[in-house]
């Protein structure tokens, strides 16, 4: 028996190993110094994926800002709703870098009848110009947090019709009476909480809802701390898709020694509260009113449109694209920020669009009190 265990045990390492091997967070690993010494607020990255990350978040080619010279788009072509102010040149650039940025393989012909680039048959068409609008909302209306660096098409398509992450609503959980009672999410991995066992609702609570962000109380029980370890729970669901989402530790917004603490923590965690509320506007007042546009093979499980989060921008970056602006050759998607157009009686249509919903809190928090 013993003999048999010895010889069991090195095939049993070899397989250990080569597991291992194949983990992409092996050593070694690097770290870099965020805060002052002795706080233990250090940056840890793994090289190999930062390597894969560059190549990933390299920004495409341009042929330079179009001439804003020469008649508008708006007097030359018909039904021209949004950005009808450009020129025929700067319209023609940005129509062929979006083409190439949302639908490389289908071309024109996924948003337009190139038999007639006026009609309206395509929902295609419809969805484009409310992204426009929305990706301008964000340039002008969230520069506390996209700063002037801002975002295109391209930040969150990259070359696929829809951005590699979105997220729709979960389906309500089945449970029964048993001695475990409701599972509040909890113990069914998803990407979104990191596959822990936290709960997987985080994005509904936080980036659709208005979710109070608690897990530090300012007093002790029963005194005034009136958090739940249920939402404290959710609340390092939403900390561990931040984590993921920009391939970032605790320490790049928090310094964990007070985490609740604004005044000992990095800027970063100032640029996160408006992300939060950025997200929130935009899934509230761009997403969910266009809900009808979309066919049903483009809508989740309960039939909701594809939402925004964190990853949808990032995509395991610290900044999206590492921070390289798109928008000297794009300027005009700085404005003016609208609202959504009204769709077009498509056939499958599914009710009316949820109304408009104001972002709440305009201004951070500047004390140390919790994130809300």
């Amino acid at each position: 028996m013993k003999q048999l265990r010895k010889f069991l045990m090195l095939p049993v390492l070899l397989l250990g190993i080569l597991l291992l091997s194949g983990c992409g967070e092996r050593p070694p690993m690097e770290t870099v110094q965020h805060g002052f010494r002795g706080t233990g607020m250090d940056l840890i990255y793994n090289p190999r994926i930062l390597a894969e990350q560059a190549e990933k978040n390299a920004v495409p080619v341009s042929s330079g800002p179009a001439s804003a010279d020469g008649p508008k788009a708006g007097a030359v072509y018909q039904n021209v709703k949004v950005l009808n102010n450009l020129s025929v040149g700067q319209f023609t650039s940005f129509m062929v870098a979006m083409t190439s940025w949302v639908a490389p393989e289908q071309g024109c012909a996924y948003c337009h009848n190139v038999n007639n680039f006026a009609d309206e048959s395509l929902y295609t068409k419809s969805v484009a110009r409310n992204m426009i609008l929305m990706t301008q909302r964000v340039n002008t209306q969230w520069q506390n947090h996209v700063a002037q660096t801002g975002v295109t098409c391209y930040t969150c398509h990259r070359g696929n019709n829809i951005p590699q992450n979105v997220w729709f609503k979960d389906p309500v959980q089945k449970v029964g009476n048993g001695m475990l009672g409701n599972k509040n999410g909890q113990n069914t991995p998803v990407e979104g909480s990191g596959y822990a066992s936290l709960p997987n609702n985080t994005f509904a609570a936080y980036l659709l809802n208005d979710q109070k962000i608690r897990v530090n109380g300012e007093t002790a029980l029963p005194t005034g701390n009136k958090s739940s370890i249920n939402a404290t729970e959710g609340t390092y669901g939403l900390m561990m898709h931040f984590s993921n989402s920009l391939g970032v530790n605790c320490t790049y917004c928090h310094n964990t020694r007070s985490v609740a603490s604004w005044e000992e923590s990095p800027p970063q965690k100032t640029t996160a509260w408006y992300a939060i509320r950025m997200a929130r506007d935009l899934n509230n007042n761009y997403m969910e009113p266009i809900q009808g546009l979309f066919p049903p093979h483009r809508l989740g499980p309960t039939g909701d449109v594809a939402k925004n989060n964190c990853a949808t921008c990032h995509q395991g970056a610290y900044k999206p694209l590492y921070g390289v602006s798109m928008l000297s050759d794009y300027p005009y998607l700085t404005g003016p920020a609208m609202t959504t157009q009204k769709a077009p009686n498509y056939p499958y249509l599914n009710g009316p669009a949820k109304s408009m919903q104001k972002s709440s809190d305009a201004v951070p928090p500047t004390k140390s009190v919790a994130m809300k």
